[in-house]
């Protein structure tokens, strides 16, 4: 009986060092999403600021004219799928490529090259099957967005310019309070010129580059932001999901700490009604006849 109560005690000890743990992680996974949602506000105004550019741009073309479009390439499509880096997200990564429909394009598409961030969403495409052309771990911090985002950018640029790519898409998944995960799909090349408001001003604004290098690289650039949005708000969610995990984590570790202190205090109690029941009997053995 001693040795059964000191077993359960040294197992509470144990998962009551775990509940420890678990509280720490979702601690700094909500702070790692509040602390990424701060840094939103910023990367939509860069954005901003270059459509504005972008739409100053379009004001001096001539009313016949429009912006240059990217075509090359056989038609292939660069799929960029935004995972977790580290793990205790659920299943964040796998519901992420099961969205971004991989392994359907495996069977059905040749015409895709994969490419994965996140070191988490690169093992289940392993275990996919899927060949992944591309790969880069995900951000573990704010400020490493805007290197990740680069890196993103050069690699699809460098496709497009070889002709191995003519259309690229980006997946990743949006934070928000519900436990379903919202995941978006967004093109981002060929880039859309028309989405933006042209400038109305009666100075026209002074060129110094020609308008098709111009508009390709305001178009880089308002891709690089989209990019970098995009990351920042994946890593968002993927931080919520870690919330939500540790959370569920956190009440099964309560439920078991509970029934493991009901059961040691039944076992004390077991102790101490033998340890009486010991004693009596001795009291009764050594009265004198």
């Amino acid at each position: 009986m001693t040795g059964r109560l000191a077993q359960v005690e040294a197992r509470i000890e144990t998962v009551g060092k775990l509940s420890t743990v678990i509280n720490a992680m979702r601690s700094i996974a909500a702070a790692r999403a509040q602390e990424a949602r701060t840094h939103l506000d910023s990367i939509r105004a860069y954005a901003e600021t270059i459509g504005a550019g972008i739409g100053q741009a379009l004001a001096c073309l001539p009313q016949d004219g429009g912006p240059p479009v990217h075509h090359g390439g056989d038609g292939r499509e660069a799929l960029i799928v935004l995972c977790a880096e580290q793990g205790f997200a659920g299943a964040f990564s796998r519901k992420t490529l099961d969205a971004a429909g991989a392994r359907q394009h495996r069977a059905k598409n040749e015409n895709q090259e994969l490419l994965i961030v996140g070191t988490r969403g690169m093992s289940a495409a392993e275990e996919d099957g899927l060949t992944i052309q591309w790969c880069s771990p995900m951000i573990s911090h704010p400020s490493q967005t805007g290197a990740l985002a680069d890196r993103i950018t050069e690699a699809i640029y460098e496709r497009l310019a070889s002709g191995d790519i003519s259309q690229v898409s980006i997946v990743h998944t949006v934070p928000g309070l519900s436990a379903t995960q919202q995941i978006l799909k967004k093109r981002l090349v060929p880039f859309d010129f028309s989405r933006f408001t042209v400038a109305h001003t009666s100075i026209e604004p002074r060129l110094t580059l020609p308008p098709d290098r111009l508009f390709a690289q305001l178009a880089q650039e308002y891709v690089f932001a989209e990019l970098s949005e995009a990351v920042m708000l994946s890593f968002a969610a993927e931080n919520e999901a870690r919330m939500r995990a540790m959370l569920a984590a956190h009440d099964n570790v309560t439920e078991t700490l509970q029934d493991l202190i009901g059961t040691s205090r039944r076992l004390r109690q077991d102790e101490i009604t033998n340890e009486i029941i010991e004693l009596a009997s001795a009291g009764t053995q050594s009265r004198p006849v």
